[in-house]
Parts: C-alpha cells; structure tokens; sequence
C-alpha cells in the first residue's frame, strides 16, 4: 500500500513525502514499516502546544 502511494506521489511531480509519527513503543511497528518502503527519519522536532 505505502509503495503504491508513493509511486502515485512521484508520478504527480511531488518531490518529497513527509509522514509524521509518535516517538513512543507504541508506535515502534509503523516506524519500522516506514523504514521497510524506503523513508529515513528519524528527524528531530518540536511542537508546543497550548490549551486555550
């Protein structure tokens, strides 16, 4: 599945895919599945939340 999206992403002329995930255990299976079609991560990021 993830291949397919990928190849109709690049046949649509975009240049780059970006998939965010949780750095949590419980996320550890679609990290790895993520790694498995060809994305290389992990990137380092911050996000700040606020409650309003």
């Amino acid at each position: 599945m993830y291949e397919f999206i990928l190849e109709q992403m690049k046949l649509a002329g975009m240049k780059a895919a970006i998939v965010n995930t949780g750095g949590f255990e419980a996320q550890a299976p679609v990290r790895s599945t993520y790694e498995k079609v060809g994305l290389s991560g992990p990137v380092s990021s911050v996000e700040y939340h606020v409650k309003l």
